[in-house]
């Protein structure tokens, strides 16, 4: 698991690269954003473009961060998801409650 962070005029991209299939890894990027929302950031996007598979456990660390970063008053915006992630969330329902878009550009954005 690897995850890239970059700032573009006040908008985190965490650029998150493998499979989110539960671990340490996996809970490596929920606690990256709960020290970035705690250190004052509001506008975030993930992108998921290379990340190939999750599963329960890779969608419960997606909804920690969404509700850590909605706890600290920010916005979450998610890109790039497969056909086969985007099936996940489709099935859980759980695509109604992130905003989610095809590219890093379109969700940085969605912020103007």
């Amino acid at each position: 698991m690897n995850i890239d962070i970059k700032d573009q005029d006040g908008i985190l991209i965490l650029s998150v690269k493998g499979n989110l299939m539960g671990g340490q890894e996996t809970l490596q990027i929920h606690e990256k954003v709960k020290k970035l929302v705690e250190q004052g950031n509001k506008k975030f996007v993930i992108d998921l473009s290379k990340v190939k598979w999750m599963n329960s456990s890779g969608l419960g660390t997606m909804m920690g961060c969404l509700t850590s970063i909605k706890n600290g008053s920010g916005e979450l915006k998610i890109c790039g998801v497969t056909e086969k992630v985007k099936s996940l969330f489709m099935i859980t329902k759980l695509i109604t409650l992130f905003d989610s878009y095809d590219s890093v550009e379109e969700a940085v954005n969605a912020f103007k």
